[in-house]
């Protein structure tokens, strides 16, 4: 979600970016157009946010804070300031120049910048959709003096899926091959990954949203969802990545190697961003996640729980998985969990003790369940924004899990299906101990993964493609939105914030294999830290408190699981209204004023 930018609807939908007599400079030659055409990849997610955008306000996520749009009583459509169409403005802009008489280039050239433009537009309005559903559509500037357009209702979201549709099948088809470092420019496959995501999200939100059919129904979307991720499969284009390579502290697994490398990993980066040391341009992982500076973003157990054994079990089929240490919870699971979390053998170059394991006490870590996934293993970066890692956007994986859905739904993925797409990514994984979980539908349903996450589901299929897509994309901008064409909002208020297992209290306590004990855990606020606790020591509150902070729950099956709690508690509204944001109180309040009607969304 693009939660940013005014919300004032004159200005942002008829300012012109550059004046008149320069149109026709800029558009008169390729190099001009392309200069301009950079302009629009600032609509992208930046370097620091591609990663963080959603860690704050996810199901499987603790945080030391949370969007006030999760809070009970605090949130209402006074606050929401995400009503801005200044990208679609410079986006209409740029097309419309492009079919003037201004523009004179050759007309292969005039397509692919119109295709370009069309994929802009298209990336605009699916984060619009996905916020409001039913928006206006607009595809050229606006006069100022044309009132009736500029303050029209909203458009069916069914019309908007349709026009992005068209819009996405011209890019496929008029984009030209162009070479860039880290795949960084928008190229026909972005073009189909775009069209594959928009119509599994509005496919899934027909089906469990009971939406009316306009022009489209679920299973004609889940059919283009499929078809469209199939066309960039079949193209062999790109794979998953494979290779492995070792930073000197750890090995870097084939899975992180994608998020970790200096340079985009091209064969399954679709579309990157690059950093650029040279000139600047870094990314901020670490700060994020390594420091507090960040909101302390971390795992829950009940996630890190979903994650299966490398014979394909699931962990919780262990009698005493609910008592098992952090030391020995990454031990012979999916290699996944210790390529995103910190694991008990983590080392980081820089390190004392004191780094390698979770950083609870100084809540960077309020469960214990530390990410990785995105950072650097040095310490030197942790409160610097100076990642030197590049990070993706679009990236295969996601066409696999895309396909898998959308055949899944449909009734129609086989076992040969299965093995291409969700047993690739398994096999990717470690999972490959048992062949059967890797090639075969599944038949049998997790208990577990359905009762914690997805209690509606009873298809173990769908069950097992929701958890592979949790865990492969976790934490790079799909949950949210994923949750809310499934319908499953509840998550956000009823998933607990749980932590590590807690064997004992007021003593000190293993959390690797170190040698050196690591924890303490005590309901006292401790002045003087005894020797034995000068590593780590958490203080945790008694329940009663109405403090934001850490608290136990005791474990039925011995000692006591962490758990954090904000001070004001998560709600979702029986009503459903956190489905869709609100249109902005100042927006209804100025279309009002000018004797013009915006329909407010249900519920706000």
């Amino acid at each position: 979600m693009l939660l940013v930018g005014a919300y004032a609807v004159s200005c942002t939908l008829i300012e012109s970016p550059v004046t008149q007599s320069d149109r026709k400079t800029v558009f008169s030659s390729e190099n001009g157009i392309a200069a301009y055409s950079y302009s629009l990849y600032s609509m992208l997610p930046s370097l620091d946010n591609v990663f963080y955008s959603e860690s704050s306000h996810v199901d499987y996520c603790a945080a030391n804070s949370y969007w006030d749009f999760y809070v009970d009583g605090t949130y209402n459509p006074e606050q929401t300031t995400s009503w801005s169409w200044s990208g679609l403005r410079r986006v209409n802009y740029f097309i419309d120049a492009l079919k003037s008489e201004d523009c004179t280039v050759d007309e292969d050239i005039k397509e692919h910048y119109i295709a370009l433009g069309y994929w802009f537009r298209a990336w605009f309005y699916f984060d619009k959709l996905c916020s409001y559903g039913d928006v206006p559509w607009f595809e050229h500037v606006i006069s100022s003096t044309d009132e009736a357009t500029m303050y029209k209702n909203r458009d069916p979201r069914d019309l908007i899926v349709k026009n992005l549709i068209r819009d996405l099948d011209y890019c496929y088809e008029h984009l030209k091959t162009v070479e860039s470092v880290g795949n960084s420019l928008v190229s026909k496959y972005a073009a189909l990954l775009l069209k594959a995501r928009i119509c599994l999200y509005e496919a899934s939100w027909k089906k469990y949203h009971n939406l009316e059919d306009l022009y489209f129904t679920s299973d004609e979307l889940y059919g283009l969802a499929a078809s469209t991720a199939n066309m960039i499969i079949q193209s062999g284009k790109f794979s998953l990545n494979t290779s492995t390579f070792n930073n000197g502290q750890n090995e870097v697994g084939a899975y992180r190697a994608v998020f970790h490398s200096e340079a985009i990993i091209e064969e399954e980066v679709i579309l990157g961003l690059c950093t650029d040391p040279a000139y600047g341009v870094y990314s901020s992982a670490n700060r994020h996640f390594n420091s507090n500076y960040g909101n302390g973003d971390c795992m829950s157990r009940a996630f890190v729980h979903t994650y299966l054994n490398l014979d394909g079990t699931p962990f919780t089929s262990k009698p005493n998985y609910s008592t098992i240490l952090f030391k020995d919870e990454f031990a012979g699971r999916d290699k996944r969990l210790s390529q995103t979390l910190k694991f008990p053998e983590y080392r980081s170059v820089g390190a004392s003790h004191a780094d390698l394991v979770p950083d609870i006490l100084h809540q960077n870590a309020v469960t214990g369940y530390q990410i990785i996934k995105f950072s650097e293993d040095c310490t030197s970066k942790n409160g610097q924004a100076n990642n030197e890692n590049s990070l993706p956007v679009f990236r295969y994986a996601e066409v696999l899990l895309n396909y898998a859905e959308a055949k899944a739904e449909l009734g129609e993925l086989t076992d040969d299906d299965w093995s291409k797409t969700i047993g690739a990514i398994r096999r990717r994984a470690g999972l490959d101990e048992n062949p059967g979980v890797t090639s075969s539908l599944p038949t049998t349903v997790d208990k577990y993964l359905q009762e914690t996450f997805y209690p509606t589901v009873n298809d173990p299929v769908i069950l097992e493609i929701r958890r592979e897509r949790a865990i492969e994309l976790c934490l790079e901008g799909y949950r949210s939105d994923d949750l809310r064409r499934w319908k499953s909002g509840e998550n956000f208020e009823r998933v607990p914030w749980t932590g590590i297992h807690v064997p004992v209290l007021n003593q000190q306590f293993k959390i690797n294999d170190d040698g050196t004990l690591d924890f303490y855990v005590t309901y006292d606020e401790l002045v003087d830290v005894p020797s034995y606790a000068q590593n780590k020591w958490v203080h945790v509150l008694p329940e009663e408190s109405t403090e934001q902070g850490l608290r136990l729950d005791e474990n039925p099956d011995g000692g006591w699981d962490l758990r954090y709690e904000l001070v004001n508690k998560r709600k979702w509204h029986e009503d459903g209204r956190q489905y869709l944001y609100p249109i902005p109180a100042a927006v209804i309040r100025e279309y009002a004023s000018r004797g013009y009607k915006i329909d407010q969304n249900p519920g706000w």
